[in-house]
Parts: C-alpha cells; sequence; structure tokens
C-alpha cells in the first residue's frame, strides 16, 4: 500500500488508504496535515505507508484463533474482570476456536460468522442447540475483537457488523423465580443448624449476590447502626477466588438491617470468636469464614444451599434467587421500588421494575381497587353535600 499527496490552499497533506466503511461500502482515506513543503509530505506519506504495509504483513498469516488468543484476551485481561475476562476465554475455547480458529484474520468473512451461529443453534452432530443468549454473547466477543483489530490495523472492516445475529429483542428474559414467604421461612428453619445459617440468613435479608455476599468482613458491619456496606466481592475463576470491586457502579452501599438480623450476626461474632479461640485460627477479618479461617468458597455456600434447599422440601431454586425472592416479597408487600432498588444496587429502579414486572399485574389490581374505593368514597361524600343543599333550599 503506497501513500500519496495532496495540496489543499497552501498546505499539503499525506493521504492514506484505510480500506472499505463497513456501512457504506466506501472507499475510506486519512488525511495527515505535513505543512506547506511537498517533499516533507512525501515523507510523511511514506513513513505512514510503511507503518501500515508493516501491520498488514505482520496479520497476513495471523489466524483469528491466535489473533484472539495471543493478542486481543491478554489486552482484555488489563482492562476487565477476572471472572468477565474468564468467560471471555472460555466462550473462545469451546465456541469459537474448533470452528474458525484456523481461518485467517484477515479472510474472516460474515457467512463464517453466521455459520458458525447457525451450527450453535441448530447443531447436526447431535450437540445440544445452545440459548440465542449464549450465541449473541459469542457474537458480541467476535465484534470487539474485531473491532480491536480494525483500531490496530490488522483488518480493514469489522465483518461481525455485517454479519446476523441474534438480537437481544428477540431473545426471551429468563423467568424469575422466587419463594413465598412460607417457603422462605422453611428453608430458613431447616439451615438453623447449619454452619453457614448466618450467611444464608444475611443473603434472604438483604438481597445481596453472593459474592457481594463473601466479600463482607467485620469492618463492613455496624450493629449500633444497624447497617452493613457493600464494598467488594468474591467470585470464584477456575475454582480460585479472586477480588472484585462490585458488578454495577451502584454496587457500593449501604443496606440497613433489622433487629432479628443484627441479633444473628451478633450471635455469629461471639461463636466465630469462640471457635478461633478454642483451635488457634488467625482472625483475618472476614465476616463468613470456613472451618480454616479463610473466606467461604462461593461454589460451597451454593452447594449448602441446594442440599438444605432440598432437605426443606421448597421449590427448586438457584442462590441467586434468594435475591429475587428478598425483591419479590418486599415490592409485593408495597415497599417502593426505589427503596428496594437501592437496597439491590441496581443501576436505576426503572431496571429493577423491568426485572421484576412479573409482581406488577397483581399490585396494578390492589391498585385498581383501591382507586375504585377511594372515587367511591369521593362520590358518597359529593352525594351527602348535594342533598344537604336541596335540603337547606
Amino acid at each position: 500500500m503506497k501513500g500519496y499527496v495532496a495540496r489543499k490552499g497552501n498546505r499539503w497533506y499525506a493521504v492514506i488508504y484505510d480500506g472499505l466503511d463497513p456501512v457504506t461500502g466506501r472507499e475510506r482515506r486519512i488525511w495527515h496535515p505535513a505543512g506547506v513543503d511537498r517533499a516533507d509530505a512525501e515523507k510523511l506519506a511514506a513513513r505512514l505507508a510503511a507503518d501500515v504495509n508493516g501491520r498488514i504483513d505482520d496479520a497476513r498469516g495471523l489466524s483469528f484463533g491466535a489473533y484472539l488468543t495471543t493478542r486481543w484476551l491478554p489486552g482484555k485481561r488489563l482492562v476487565v474482570a477476572t471472572s468477565t475476562w474468564d468467560g471471555y476465554r472460555r466462550k473462545i475455547d469451546r465456541h469459537i476456536l474448533p470452528s474458525l480458529g484456523g481461518t485467517p484474520v484477515r479472510r474472516l468473512r460474515p457467512e463464517h460468522l453466521e455459520g458458525l451461529y447457525d451450527r450453535m443453534l441448530h447443531p447436526t452432530d447431535g450437540r445440544k442447540a445452545l440459548a440465542p443468549k449464549t450465541v449473541l454473547e459469542v457474537h458480541i466477543i467476535i465484534r470487539g475483537a474485531l473491532a480491536d483489530a480494525v483500531r490496530k490495523g490488522l483488518v480493514s472492516r469489522n465483518v461481525a457488523l455485517i454479519a446476523d445475529a441474534p438480537r437481544l429483542r428477540s431473545i426471551p428474559k429468563v423467568e424469575q423465580k422466587a419463594w413465598t414467604a412460607q417457603q422462605l421461612q422453611a428453608f430458613l428453619r431447616c439451615a438453623a443448624d447449619h454452619r453457614l445459617f448466618p450467611a444464608l440468613w444475611v443473603a434472604a435479608t438483604t438481597g445481596v449476590r453472593r459474592s457481594e455476599l463473601l466479600g463482607l468482613r467485620w469492618d463492613d458491619i455496624d450493629l449500633t447502626a444497624a447497617t452493613v456496606s457493600v464494598n467488594r466481592g468474591l467470585v470464584a475463576v477456575a475454582y480460585e477466588v479472586h477480588e472484585s470491586r462490585g458488578k454495577t457502579r451502584n454496587s457500593r452501599r449501604r443496606i440497613d438491617l433489622d433487629a432479628t438480623t443484627v441479633a444473628v450476626l451478633d450471635g455469629w461474632r461471639g461463636w466465630q470468636q469462640a471457635e478461633r479461640a478454642a483451635v488457634g485460627i488467625e482472625d483475618n477479618g472476614w465476616l463468613f469464614t470456613d472451618s480454616d479461617g479463610g473466606p467461604v468458597h462461593p461454589h460451597a455456600i451454593s452447594q449448602a444451599f441446594e442440599r438444605i434447599a432440598t432437605r426443606a422440601a421448597v421449590p427448586p431454586i438457584r442462590f441467586h434467587d434468594l435475591r429475587g425472592t428478598h425483591a419479590t416479597l418486599l415490592i409485593k408487600a408495597g415497599v417502593p421500588v426505589k427503596v428496594v432498588s437501592e437496597r439491590l444496587g441496581h443501576a436505576t429502579p426503572a431496571f429493577t421494575i423491568d426485572t421484576y414486572q412479573h409482581v406488577l399485574p397483581g399490585m396494578q389490581a390492589d391498585a385498581a381497587r383501591v382507586f375504585e374505593q377511594l372515587i367511591a368514597s369521593t362520590t358518597s361524600t359529593d352525594a351527602d353535600r348535594l342533598k344537604r343543599r336541596r335540603k337547606t333550599a
């Protein structure tokens, strides 16, 4: 690829071809100002063209798999959470590399991506069809990786912008599951003799995420003010525990505690101190600890939750659905959605409404009946006033 020079007015520019626009299909050229001397513009054009040609030569033999695993993934590790990065890695290993790993990145076409998505949705080799949401997530990874390749000059266009993929609006939402108040009570009664009962109780009564629950330290608890401050999370990546900063910008928050929860935590603190003293475990500051004094592993508390739920003979739900149970019961009880949203650490109350809109129809019926009573009361009062006026007249 060669650059050339062009003049506008009394100034010269080095012009470099930048490939085709992925939307319009038109050629793109970048103009670099070079001053008033044509010779300087020619030198700049030659240098810029050499840089572009170097990048093209570098990418000529680069496979898509090699690009993802040796260039894109290492770069993403610097800017995303560990759990997010591991999700990228697993989807690349499972879904992208077997089909497109050997395809040269410069020869990747929209039909290659569409073929991959179709095989994921409609496999012909006996494998289980994947959910459209999973296919969309793979598409988003490929689109982001190719966008970086375009920015770095390895390819001239992002073919993922042209390829058809499942759309978010067409993907059915996962039905939210939640226990009733009676089912939650049955679960907690059955969990009362378990070592992790205090953690399960706090999860149920605050609606915190699993990672947030296990990331709590005693410094985050104020039993006098009856509050807990959520500042961090613990997540499992390839079974190793990593600390995270939170899922959303509102994840760092303070949650009010009820008197019973304060009593549960106060009792747990005394039991925990006695256990440490008895077996000589060093106090490391974590609120919930395993028998060795370290933080509870995310998989361990989920497995304990499932075993207890089975013994309690309540409908099976995920540990995360304790959070949904907390929100659902509060909304049904008439607690303002904004308050529920703040307790959950959602980005906006609108997200809370969208997530728990299945709770609203029954509440709307209640609202209609309340409004009917208000109108009936007002109408009756107005009628009485009218009768008194007529008698007076």
